[in-house]
């Protein structure tokens, strides 16, 4: 499921929060890694959505860790590159899902499940490790929500791992798939939307020195 949380804001992180992102971030690397290359050797597209999730997930990690530092001009650019991303990556999955429509490919099921239940442990351990931090702020909120809601798409891959044993087709891989990239497209443009908004503000909030400086000249 595509997380559409934007980067945490933590003004004062709680002890331990940014150890904890360190954490998750290569957790989720490295489920990027074995998703995207069991999706390939599998034939299923709901891992190859999933995988990309992961490196989504990433991403608003490494904008939680580097970019805060920074003024909102370049978190709101920082936010745009994400939003582009996570389209494409949607874009992607839809194309691979066409893809394997035309085809005629039948995923793995097997595969399908053992992966799907090592990055449900995988997310559920993250969520764990973030659980204390879910009462800070919301920003600190909606890092433990997102690896929760991530854990569900793990579930949505495993469920579509036993439709594809029980039918024998590739429907019910490709129907979840179809989901996950849908949900990567719409949250893309949300966030690109609201780093549009958060850069003209920036930018605004610039110019406003800069003319009253001006004008009292």
């Amino acid at each position: 499921m595509a997380c559409s949380c934007s980067a945490p804001e933590p003004k004062s992180p709680a002890p331990g929060f940014r150890k904890a992102l360190w954490i998750a971030l290569w957790v989720n690397l490295a489920m990027f890694v074995v998703e995207g290359v069991a999706s390939l050797s599998s034939g299923s597209v709901s891992l190859m959505a999933d995988a990309i999730d992961f490196f989504g997930d990433s991403a608003n990690y490494i904008l939680s860790l580097t970019v805060l530092s920074m003024g909102m001009l370049w978190r709101g650019r920082a936010a745009m590159v994400k939003g582009i991303t996570m389209t494409a990556f949607g874009l992607v999955v839809w194309a691979r899902a066409v893809w394997v429509v035309q085809a005629g490919i039948t995923p793995e099921p097997l595969t399908m499940g053992a992966v799907g239940l090592l990055a449900l442990s995988a997310n559920v351990s993250v969520a764990a490790m973030l659980f204390k931090f879910r009462e800070g702020d919301s920003d600190m909120r909606s890092v433990w929500l997102c690896s929760r809601n991530d854990a569900i798409s793990n579930i949505a891959v495993m469920v579509a791992a036993l439709g594809v044993f029980g039918t024998g087709t590739a429907w019910p891989d490709l129907i979840v798939a179809a989901i996950m990239g849908t949900l990567a497209i719409t949250a893309g443009i949300s966030v690109m939307r609201h780093a549009r908004s958060d850069i003209a503000q920036a930018r605004a909030s610039e110019a406003q020195p800069a003319a009253t400086a001006s004008s009292s000249r």
